[in-house]
């Protein structure tokens, strides 16, 4: 079957987001496996994740030893495949806030792991620039294959906001992230439509081997997983194979 990895926000739980996300309910729907583990880092009640170099939500740096989540999802994920239970070509990764942000990491780091993301209210393409936080460092996501994606925002969220700014040690726009991964994907097209009166989709077409790249935004959106709609996410990544 394929996997669905869920990544919970800042300072929250796997078991959390999981009640929050309706995502095992889509799950039965649709016949994939949904798995929603914990981050490294024990944060106020729950957990952050650990993205090296960069502040977690309590403004410090990852501890010395934390453990490495990238290798903990990966093998995880490997894990799973070893069961004979799950794709290994279908293994997809989406997370909220935080979450989001891990998940955008995994695909600059992890690309041949995972066949698509779907950041929600977080999307990144790397670190940002030491000299410049309104622009993301392209030397820190350099994936060895083009990453599919499609995010998910609102136009009304205050703690990420599409348009820039944030938390101090973040600040670039959504814009940007999609600017950079359309470049490493080689998409060509850049475009913007209204899905609904509510939803518009901003993003890029024409990419090689269908690695499109997009975000989908509600009006009035805020910081939450009220902004996805999990049928659309299902139907964006179940198209893409590793």
């Amino acid at each position: 079957m394929p996997l669905v990895i869920l990544l919970h926000g800042s300072t929250g739980t796997g078991a959390e987001i999981l009640r929050d996300s309706h995502l095992a309910d889509t799950a039965d729907r649709h016949g994939f496996v949904v798995i929603a583990p914990d981050g490294g880092i024990a944060a106020a009640h729950g957990f952050v994740w650990n993205i090296p170099g960069v502040p977690t939500v309590t403004g410090a740096l990852p501890p010395k030893g934390a453990r490495d989540d990238v290798a903990y999802l990966t093998g995880l994920a490997n894990r799973l495949v070893a069961t004979g239970c799950v794709d290994g070509t279908r293994i997809y990764v989406t997370g909220l806030s935080g979450g989001g942000r891990m998940a955008s990491w995994l695909g600059c780091v992890a690309a041949r792991r995972f066949a698509a993301i779907a950041p929600v209210v977080g999307l990144r393409a790397g670190r940002p620039l030491a000299s410049d936080r309104t622009q993301a460092d392209p030397a820190t996501c350099r994936p060895e294959v083009p990453m599919p994606l499609l995010a998910f925002a609102g136009d009304a969220d205050s703690t990420n906001p599409i348009s820039g700014g944030g938390a101090s040690y973040w600040q670039y726009a959504q814009s940007v992230a999609l600017q950079r991964w359309a470049m490493l994907n080689g998409c060509s097209q850049p475009y913007a439509r209204n899905l609904s009166a509510t939803i518009y989709e901003q993003g890029y077409a024409r990419c090689p081997d269908g690695a499109a790249v997009a975000a989908r935004v509600t009006r009035g959106g805020q910081h939450s997983w009220s902004v996805v709609d999990n049928e659309a996410m299902w139907t964006f990544l179940s198209r893409h194979r590793r």
